[in-house]
């Protein structure tokens, strides 16, 4: 008898129905994805703690240790109802995870492929120019997640995206040129914008606050942040929380029509989550 024939007979021995296969198989796809979302936080670390907390319950009670195990078991309790409180900030990924599914959006703003791409040439061009002059820029392109919150940390500009307005707000001693440029569409909507700074300990110290800033945004949203170094001038991107460095112009191009382009908004699916690494 063949490997797969014994397969298929003890899974018939053991009566598992369709139901319970569906049933595994998307519990299994729901566990991937928090692996993915938590990976690479605190709350990694946390769980490892949890897991040994609970083996050491299980072996405390299996050896009879009556006292250790009732300790033990009063601190999980405890745990459980802290768990809401110490995990917030990977809840509210998980959540925002899910709210970004193209069912609840089919494109971004009501602008075509076409504007899309003469925003992205201007865009280029600048980038060159800040590269070329040693000047440390950081951009954020808002996808579906709103950015309204750091937004409003921000000054308003409300203009459309071009090559001169993007080195004239980065340009040192700018009043501008302090924090990060947020576009949205063809708009920069606004300049000077505050970001969160991504808690990643396993970053190179060689990043500084603009780096740290690009990820942070792309940890807390699906928007793509474009950093430029204001010591080596290499380009780097953020997305997802994950920064890929040293890129040149026809790289960042060809990414930013991956990840930003109107067409990859058209169509609805419910599983389609970010968040892959």
């Amino acid at each position: 008898m063949a490997i797969w024939e014994r397969i298929v007979a003890a899974v018939l021995q053991l009566n598992v129905g369709w139901r319970d296969i569906v049933d595994i198989v998307i519990m299994s796809y729901v566990f991937y994805r928090l692996v993915l979302i938590i990976r690479g936080t605190r709350a990694e670390q946390l769980v490892k703690g949890l897991m040994i907390l609970l083996l050491a319950m299980v072996i405390s009670d299996q050896s009879g240790l009556d006292t250790i195990h009732w300790t033990l078991r009063q601190t999980m309790t405890v745990g459980l109802i802290a768990i809401p409180i110490v995990f917030q900030p990977e809840l509210r990924r998980a959540l925002e995870h899910l709210g970004r599914g193209k069912i609840f959006k089919s494109t971004y703003w009501n602008w075509n492929t076409q504007e899309f791409e003469k925003m992205l040439d201007e865009l280029i061009k600048a980038i060159s120019v800040l590269v070329k002059k040693r000047i440390g820029a950081l951009i954020v392109m808002e996808c579906s997640t709103g950015l309204k919150e750091w937004i409003d940390t921000g000054i308003s500009v409300e203009g459309v995206v071009s090559a001169e307005l993007l080195v004239n707000i980065f340009f040192p001693r700018s009043p501008l040129h302090d924090g990060a440029v947020i576009i949205q569409g063809n708009q920069i909507v606004a300049a000077g914008c505050y970001l969160p700074l991504t808690e990643d300990p396993n970053l190179g110290k060689e990043l500084g606050t603009r780096h740290r800033a690009g990820i942070g945004i792309t940890e807390y949203s699906d928007a793509v942040a474009i950093i430029v170094s204001e010591e080596t001038g290499i380009i780097s991107v953020a997305h997802d929380g994950v920064l890929i460095r040293y890129l040149d112009e026809k790289k960042l191009q060809a990414m930013l029509m991956k990840l930003c382009s109107p067409e990859r908004a058209e169509g609805f699916s419910l599983l389609s989550w970010k968040g892959n690494k």
